[in-house]
């Protein structure tokens, strides 16, 4: 849920560096990027871009180099450590994702920085060459297990990645108890914990006959954390890393608007999706809108239960 990385056309000018950082932070950001580069940089320029509701995303500029910082409160240091860490393992398995410059902590804050890309929409065969593309990542880079070696974030909620040997036990403790326990701590609704109770044991059921091997997911795919490169060229970015069913993801790119249809055409190209798809994905994405119901409230523990509703009709 988390929103894009490095879009230029955010850009406000006319801004220098200590109108939108302080000089202890300047300097920490310019020693860190000079380390990592392994050539001298200084902020020549500092300007605010589109970077997301949870940090401040910030153009660094100097030297005839350019990159794309996320900066927040110390606290936060986890959660940006978290993002490299996904970034580095989608990169890993061969998608094309804004590059891991450094990341840290100076004084009070915490802050990524990434490679800047120019991000832009796509056409209907980009869209295409995206799906292929993650069909392919869910196809080879595949683990032993579900989970992650290291816990992260689902935006700002964190998110268990202990891993299992069985994906209903991992969808089960890593995924739907701590949303429900975490709707029940912000007492959103005695129903979605009843419903959420009988969810849970009927998850066997649910996933009944369905073999999973655990691929690697970005954990986060809505359309706002995936763009192009001018060439058409798809990028991913704010991913939720970890190995589990890949039509966890497949499920999340069909909410907030969803992909274009080609986008699913090339999916299919290079991995078949199962009949079985139609109801798993609502369990999916109620992982997501639980989330969104500890995070904005509104109408998303109503929206949350009538997706468990329709799920427990599927179960007799």
């Amino acid at each position: 849920m988390a929103v894009s990385s490095g879009v230029a056309d955010g850009v406000l000018g006319g801004e220098r560096p200590l109108r939108v950082m302080h000089a202890t932070l300047a300097a920490a950001l310019a020693a860190a990027i000079t380390a990592a580069k392994g050539t001298p940089f200084r902020i020549a320029d500092a300007r605010p871009v589109a970077g997301g509701c949870i940090h401040r995303a910030l153009a660094l500029e100097g030297a005839g180099q350019r990159f794309f910082a996320k900066v927040n409160d110390a606290s936060q240091a986890d959660n940006l450590a978290a993002e490299a860490d996904g970034l580095a393992a989608l990169a890993r398995a061969g998608m094309r994702v804004p590059g891991v410059v450094t990341h840290g902590v100076a004084g009070g804050d915490a802050y990524l920085v990434l490679e800047f890309l120019e991000l832009r929409s796509g056409s209907g065969a980009s869209y295409r060459e995206m799906g292929r593309a993650l069909a392919r990542m869910h196809s080879s880079a595949v683990a032993d297990a579900f989970g992650w070696p290291r816990d992260n974030f689902i935006g700002a909620t964190p998110q268990r990645n202990t891993c299992s040997t069985s994906w209903v036990e991992f969808w089960d403790r890593e995924r739907m108890a701590p949303q429900l326990e975490l709707a029940a701590a912000n007492r959103l609704s005695p129903r979605l914990g009843t419903l959420g109770a009988r969810l849970r044991a009927a998850l066997p059921q649910l996933l009944a006959g369905r073999s999973v091997q655990p691929s690697l997911l970005h954990g986060d795919l809505w359309s706002g954390n995936a763009a192009f490169l001018a060439t058409g060229e798809p990028v991913l970015f704010d991913p939720a890393v970890y190995h589990g069913d890949p039509e966890a993801d497949l499920a999340m790119t069909e909410l907030f608007g969803g992909f274009p249809s080609e986008f699913y055409a090339g999916y299919r190209d290079i991995a078949p999706v199962d009949a079985g798809y139609a109801v798993r994905k609502i369990l999916y994405n109620l992982y997501h809108v639980l989330n969104h119901a500890n995070l904005f409230g509104g109408g998303y523990a109503a929206q949350a239960e009538r997706m468990m509703e329709q799920l427990l009709r599927q179960t007799g």
